[in-house]
């Protein structure tokens, strides 16, 4: 079940971040372009390597007025102890996702396994999913790609395969 176009299911709950633990919810970004992604465990192998990713992206999703939110069906007690020993430079939110509603609310949980699969969706300031992308488990995601379609998506137009920030869209 796609759910670009439709209204993007709310992500509550606990989260870390910035070395802290806070309530989180995505109706206070309403305004804001929003990225967020699944992945499935904290103290993985893929996964640190996506949350470095997009840490070291923050600041270029934040020039674009998109705030970054990472969600897994761990602890907000396993992300804030392995964002501390592992991963220093993680300043955006870390959802907690324990009772796997949110997975399953945007249709990634993998109900076998009780991990989410890696996945990413791309939200407008109106809280319209305009973007989702779906990987399985082994497999880590381009952030230089999700900021190209958030580029895309905020030119308004049409963009031609493999169109660049600068770039000409097709009108």
């Amino acid at each position: 079940m796609a759910l670009v176009g439709k209204p993007a299911p709310d992500i509550q709950g606990q989260a870390y971040i910035n070395g802290e633990i806070k309530k989180f919810s995505l109706a206070e970004l309403r305004g804001k372009w929003v990225v967020a992604f699944f992945y499935p465990l904290d103290f993985t192998f893929v996964c640190p390597t996506e949350l470095k990713a997009f840490a070291s992206s923050h600041q270029a999703f934040r020039e674009r007025g998109a705030e970054v939110v990472a969600i897994s069906i761990d602890s907000v007690f396993s992300h804030k102890a392995w964002i501390e020993r592992d991963l220093p430079d993680v300043k955006y939110a870390v959802v907690s996702d324990i009772t796997k509603t949110i997975a399953r609310d945007y249709a990634v949980l993998l109900d076998d396994k009780g991990i989410a699969l890696r996945a990413t969706f791309i939200i407008d300031p109106k809280g319209v999913v305009q973007a989702e992308q779906v990987y399985n488990t082994n497999l880590g995601r381009s952030t230089e790609e999700t900021l190209r379609i958030l580029d895309a998506l905020q030119t308004g137009e049409k963009c031609p395969a493999d169109w660049k920030r600068g770039q000409k869209t097709l009108g």
